[in-house]
């Protein structure tokens, strides 16, 4: 491939990039989402799969620490890895146990595959 092809094949798919998320105004794909960005509380997106060892050790954890104390007024959106592929491509998240944190409608930070309950809080306190 000469340099002007490949050139205009990265732009190609620059520009591809760049109208797919700007014609994005929202994410309807997870019910309640767009209220919990729009009104400022953190917001956690976690991604599992059933067959998943690592999720399955997450999930107690993130349940014993989202809606209590601290994280009283965190909403939390699960994502089921194998039937929600629109939400993955979205969120570019390539593996299972992908935890996204949002803080004003913002991703602040992610996390991949954690099982220790204290970086996990610590974690989640970046959405603070």
């Amino acid at each position: 491939m000469n340099r002007r092809n490949f050139l205009l094949a990265v732009t190609g798919v620059t520009l591809a990039l760049a109208a797919s998320v700007a014609a994005h105004n929202g994410d309807e794909t997870i019910p309640g989402f767009d209220e919990a960005a729009a009104s400022g509380v953190p917001v956690l997106v976690h991604v599992t799969a059933p067959w998943c060892e690592v999720c399955q050790a997450q999930k107690p954890i993130v349940a014993k620490l989202v809606g209590i104390g601290d994280f009283a007024r965190m909403k939390k959106f699960d994502v089921d890895f194998d039937t929600q592929k629109e939400i993955l491509q979205r969120y570019r998240v390539q593996m299972q146990s992908t935890m996204i944190i949002f803080k004003d409608g913002k991703e602040i930070d992610r996390q991949v595959g954690e099982t220790d309950p204290a970086v996990i809080e610590a974690f989640l306190r970046k959405a603070l």
